[in-house]
């Protein structure tokens, strides 16, 4: 397949360098140093499920240099999907689809608004990376998994043919599931808690999920999120947040959310898109989420003030 990675960095450059190791046509978005270091040395993975090195790779910071793919993948921060989508345009033809691979459950929507329903399916990924350095992500936690389908759960070629190219690739697990929009959520039930609590405390989850106090918060935080998805009709299994709970147990002591790193780093963060898309939600859906709307309030002015031009 001819695939773009719309975002080069932890995420994107994993599954765009497994991908382009298994034979696919990959072309990586990125800018800066990170495109810079790219186009001289490759690329370098870092990884508990192997290491890789791709001494070149098609790299370019002009979408339009690149033209019409298979499929795009959109592995930019959840606040950035709409200049993604605005980006990605010129890499769109007839037949594209692209993926969002973001936290939150709202980056298909911003998408389908700006592309077009047909070219969007929905989509998640799980893996703890990061780039560590200018052409170099470094894979400490979780093993790699995509999930994507069509937004209405119909069986599609165009998403089959995108699982068997992951399927071809070592160190990721594809899956189209029967509910796309269950996974979805699913996801945003862990990462959600698991960004806040740590952006709060500044601990590890190793801490967080230990301590009593904070341990119950994360439990408040996944039954407000489990609440709103009910109320919006999405089918989550009656245990969603024990699985929930039982995840974040089995995650590496040392773990954090990228939320979290962006914030302690006062950095620009997906605040909004995570504990503030459930406040959100919520208050559409008529549901009471207090915890998840402190933690939005306690962290709200950090989020501004990354925000400031020269910050």
């Amino acid at each position: 397949m001819r695939l773009a990675i719309m975002g080069s960095g932890g995420v994107g450059g994993y599954f765009g360098a497994r991908l382009a190791a298994a034979g696919q046509d990959v072309t990586f978005i990125a800018r800066g140093e990170h495109l810079a270091q790219m186009r001289r040395h490759g690329l370098k993975v870092s990884s508990i499920e192997g290491d890789l090195h791709l001494p070149e790779v098609k790299a370019t910071d002009e979408p339009a240099e690149v033209g019409a793919v298979d499929a795009v993948l959109v592995a930019v921060k959840s606040w950035q999907v709409a200049e993604a989508a605005r980006a990605i345009r010129p890499m769109i033809g007839p037949d594209t689809f692209v993926v969002p691979l973001e936290n939150g459950v709202e980056a298909a929507d911003t998408l389908a608004d700006r592309l077009g329903q047909a070219h969007v399916l929905d989509g998640l990924c799980g893996i703890l990376a990061w780039r560590q350095a200018p052409g170099h992500i470094r894979h400490a936690g979780v093993s790699p998994f995509v999930r994507f389908g069509e937004r209405d759960n119909r069986r599609s070629k165009r998403a089959e043919r995108l699982k068997a190219a992951f399927d071809q690739a070592r160190g990721v697990t594809a899956e189209i599931p029967d509910d796309i929009q269950v996974a979805v959520w699913s996801k945003f039930l862990f990462i959600c808690a698991m960004s806040g609590i740590g952006s709060v405390t500044r601990a590890p989850i190793g801490v967080t999920r230990s301590l009593p106090e904070t341990r119950a918060m994360i439990e408040q935080i996944l039954a407000e999120i489990e609440a709103v998805a009910r109320a919006r009709s999405v089918a989550l299994p009656a245990d969603a947040v024990e699985r929930a709970m039982r995840f974040i147990d089995a995650l590496p002591e040392a773990s954090t959310a990228s939320m979290q790193r962006d914030i302690m780093a006062g950095l620009p963060s997906e605040l909004e898109s995570q504990n503030g898309a459930v406040v959100r939600l919520g208050r559409e859906a008529a549901v009471a989420t207090p915890v998840n709307a402190m933690i939005h309030a306690a962290l709200l002015p950090q989020e501004q003030a990354a925000r400031q031009p020269g910050s």
